[in-house]
């Protein structure tokens, strides 16, 4: 069995390395991988943009429980995502460490998800708070399992560091379609206008069709993700060999030396104040559709679309920019710049020097906008994912093991909590700006959406900002990562030297 040094001084361990060079991605497997995103994109969608409005506009719980309830989600996230990476990273079976979980992760999302829109009737604040910490939890932690994989195997699939990127592109815009595409076409189905309820976002007839659909839209891109990626497994880095009973102790203290990388830690702390910030923003801007700009239903579905436009410019120019400014530069700069962008016709708005509701130019200025906007924010993630990639590298060389899992389920745990953080925070400034629960027409003051408009705005930019200076201790340029992959492989030709036959579970190990 070849070997390999688990740190400095320490002593070697089995391990699985790479037999041979596994063969090139073909499209249908790259279009497979992408497409496992949508689900994500669904869940995030309908969870941050939705879930908040559904529940104090439609059903007509306090903003408050709601927000609260789905903030404590963060607590099982944070026991939950780091048991999944670990688990998977230990895990052997003959369908490798990763897909085991995928496919196991479809039908529990599909039907957790489409619980969440359907509480009891009758429920007080408090069981409804519990209803929806329940059932957001359990979908939380099913979609992990999947997430969590398929972005571990990124850098399993390729140690490129510009093709890294690209990949990453094409899964960030699977999941702006998700996202976005399945919202539009809600917006112009169930939520279409009716003379009962002209902003359909309001109708509450539309929102169980809305839940059915995102269920089987995840179900069927999980699966998907599965089957087209399943040719890749045995070209996927096995678990390490291991005793039969590994002491907690020992989890623990591997976990921690991974997580201990200072790369990592820097885009950790990026990760925490942006994803809270886009669970902020997610969480609030349908309540600035409605009630600042008053557009319906189809103008909604018109100014989602630039979403996917702004995905569309950005998978292509994310490598290019990664090349030209190198990750971390193009992370920052295109973060703030274009949070800045963004966050201007709000900033206008409240002086009075933007276009007013109904005005001609109001959607097409609000749609040009998004658009650049997102795709400036889009060229900062998935440039941030590849940065993140490159860490599983940076840590091998440094304590001999590839601990993608665990890295990816960190990355999933802060997304999620950090998601969660945003929308409380989207509560508390729904509170702060006494927003009423489930009003009628008319009964939102302007002094309501002023005061959440300048409570909004500075949060959004300082999230964004003090999260982007993290990212000036991230350390891994072009130039190291090089130097990381040829000291892994050098030390992976030497053990293949000593010990031919190390092909694991009848296909070439990695």
């Amino acid at each position: 069995m070849a070997t390999t040094v688990d740190g400095a001084g320490a002593q070697p361990r089995a391990a699985t390395v790479r037999a041979e060079a596994p063969p090139p991605i073909g499209l249908g497997t790259r279009v497979s991988y992408g497409a496992g995103a949508i689900a994500n994109g669904v869940k995030n969608a309908a969870f941050t943009s939705y879930l908040l409005f559904f529940y104090s506009q439609i059903v007509g719980v306090s903003a408050s429980v709601v927000a609260a309830a789905v903030a404590l989600t963060l607590v099982v996230d944070a026991v939950a995502d780091p048991l999944i990476g670990r688990w998977s990273d230990m895990t052997r079976s003959r369908w490798g460490r990763r897909h085991p979980f995928i496919y196991g992760a479809a039908i529990p999302t599909g039907v957790f998800f489409l619980l969440a829109w359907f509480p009891p009737r009758g429920m007080s604040n408090l069981e409804a708070g519990l209803w929806i910490f329940a059932t957001a939890s359990l979908t939380r932690v099913a979609i992990s399992a999947f997430e969590i994989n398929t972005s571990a195997m990124t850098p399993e699939m390729t140690d490129d560091y510009r093709e890294r990127t690209r990949l990453f592109g094409l899964r960030w815009w699977f999941g702006y379609a998700g996202a976005f595409g399945f919202t539009t076409l809600c917006l112009l189905t169930f939520f279409a206008a009716t003379p009962d309820y002209p902003r359909g976002q309001l109708n509450p007839a539309g929102y169980p069709g809305f839940a059915i659909a995102g269920a089987l839209t995840i179900v069927a891109a999980i699966l998907i993700c599965g089957i087209g990626t399943h040719n890749r497994i045995p070209y996927l880095r096995q678990a390490d060999a291991r005793p039969a009973r590994t002491p907690l102790a020992v989890h623990l203290k591997e976990m921690g030396q991974a997580l201990r990388n200072r790369a990592f830690l820097s885009i950790f702390g990026f990760g925490v104040l942006k994803y809270s910030a886009i669970g902020l923003y997610s969480s609030t801007t349908l309540f600035f559709s409605t009630y600042l700009y008053h557009l319906n239903a189809a103008q909604l579905a018109i100014i989602t679309i630039d979403s996917l436009v702004a995905a569309t410019l950005a998978a292509p120019l994310a490598p290019i920019m990664s090349s030209w400014l190198g990750k971390r530069a193009s992370s920052m700069i295109f973060a703030v710049v274009g949070v800045a962008i963004g966050l201007s016709p709000l900033f206008l708005a409240y002086n009075g020097m933007f276009f007013a509701p109904g005005h001609p130019l109001l959607v097409p200025t609000l749609f040009a906008i998004g658009a650049i906007y997102g795709a400036m924010v889009a060229i900062s993630l998935i440039n941030t994912s590849s940065m993140l990639a490159d860490v599983v590298e940076d840590s091998a060389v440094r304590i001999g093991r590839h601990d993608a899992g665990t890295f990816f389920a960190a990355s999933s745990f802060m997304q999620q909590c950090s998601t969660a953080i945003g929308i409380f925070l989207a509560g508390k400034l729904l509170a702060w700006s006494d927003f009423p629960e489930k009003p009628l027409p008319g009964q939102v003051s302007d002094e309501a959406i002023r005061s959440l408009v300048i409570h909004y705005i500075p949060m959004s930019i300082g999230l964004w900002t003090l999260g982007a200076l993290f990212l000036l201790f991230y350390p891994i340029t072009k130039a190291r990562h090089e130097a990381n992959v040829a000291a892994l492989k050098a030390r992976e030709a030497e053990a293949q030297a000593r010990e031919q036959d190390n092909a694991a579970l009848g296909g070439p190990g990695r």
